[in-house]
């Protein structure tokens, strides 16, 4: 069997194969972030699909840390239901899930946070819609609590694993950056004292969950942009993560400030230009001891079973070839290794931002009709 398809750990967790669905924001909740049956309908069918391990959308931890409609919210105790639903019907279709928590700081806007953004330092950077208002210690440590508490959430209501969100310009990855992290305090400074946010809510999570409980993290091996979290900074950050037990590093890189070199490119219609952030993962793997999976372009089963088998990846992410199609896995599994159908042109983002859940706009049935989304 390809090693894609080997059965492996995370953690104490054990997956049916190396591939994972990488976090991806759904646009299927109610306002305040309840889950919804669409979303738990959708995740269903995920994991029926094949993939090892389903990675929520980013789920926000309080509810200033909210960045567009239609996101997951785990900041109170009034989902659970909802929450208990969505866990059980992904293990009934065979699969794992594990939520990713979020705190977006600064990249969010008055409006959706319910009052000024909160951030590291009151800078105005391209990924940011308004100038923040500077964290207090008060409101750092808020914060913080407030990871550690969606994580015994998550745990008590039947996820496998929680992902911190520590890529992509959100609060995380905004303490880490020197672009946005302009503090004179114990948080600001070097990056030995820009990563002391993350290490606090990483301690907390581990506190909440146990020792046992899988803990990851999404991390940029670049953020792409001049001054900001670069991938010096990033091989520091993520072997101090391995040395205090985290149980895995998925690499990404980019914010929404960085351009044709951001998190979602388009144009992904060769295999030279999948897999982009593979080597910044390499990279990173050869300085920790935990597992790592890279996400960033994949589309032909090749290129995928390469990176796990020449390069010894231990897991490979995908997103928007599960929006298109979602039984991809089990259809690689079954033979047909033709690649993915996803089109890399991000129609499906702007559909879930107006109809209420993303769905591939271009996918074709059969007959020819536009085809929705399972969910």
């Amino acid at each position: 069997m390809a090693r894609l398809f080997e059965e492996t750990s995370l953690g104490t967790m054990t997956l049916r194969n190396r591939l994972m669905r990488s976090a991806t924001w759904e646009g299927m909740c109610a306002e305040d972030g309840r889950p919804t049956a669409k979303l738990i309908d959708y995740n269903t069918e995920l994991a029926k699909g094949g993939v090892g391990l389903i990675i929520s959308g980013y789920a926000f931890v309080r509810p200033e840390g909210k960045q567009v409609p239609g996101q997951m919210g785990i900041y109170t105790d009034d989902f659970e239901e909802e929450y208990k639903k969505l866990t059980a019907g992904v293990h009934a279709g065979g699969g794992k899930i594990a939520i990713q928590l979020v705190h977006v700081g600064g990249q969010t806007d008055s409006k959706t946070a319910g009052r000024i953004p909160l951030a590291p330092s009151p800078v105005k950077v391209d990924q940011y819609a308004e100038t923040p208002e500077e964290l207090t210690k008060e409101g750092i440590d808020d914060i913080i609590s407030a990871f550690g508490e969606a994580a015994k959430r998550a745990k008590d209501w039947g996820f496998d694993a929680v992902q911190l969100h520590g890529a992509h310009g959100y609060l995380i990855n905004q303490f880490l950056s020197g672009l946005t992290n302009r503090r004179s305090d114990e948080y600001g400074g070097r990056i030995e004292s820009r990563i002391l946010f993350l290490l606090e809510v990483y301690q907390k999570v581990r506190e909440a969950v146990g020792a046992r409980f899988p803990v990851f993290i999404k991390l940029n091996g670049d953020d792409n942009q001049e001054g900001g979290f670069s991938k010096e900074e990033a091989l520091f950050v993520a072997k101090r993560l391995s040395d205090v037990g985290i149980d895995g590093i998925e690499v990404s890189s980019g914010t929404g400030g960085s351009g044709d070199k951001g998190p979602i490119r388009e144009k992904i219609n060769a295999p030279e230009k999948e897999a982009y952030n593979l080597e910044l993962a390499l990279e990173i793997k050869a300085v920790v001891n935990c597992p790592v999976m890279t996400v960033g372009g994949f589309r032909s089963y090749e290129v995928a079973e390469k990176a796990v088998s020449l390069a010894a990846m231990d897991f490979i992410a995908f997103s928007r070839p599960l929006i298109r199609e979602q039984d991809l896995p089990n259809r690689w599994l079954g033979g047909d290794h033709a690649a993915a159908e996803c089109l890399s042109c991000n129609k499906c983002l702007g559909a879930g931002i107006k109809e209420g859940g993303i769905y591939c706009v271009s996918k074709k049935n059969r007959t020819g009709s536009k085809a929705l989304i399972t969910g």
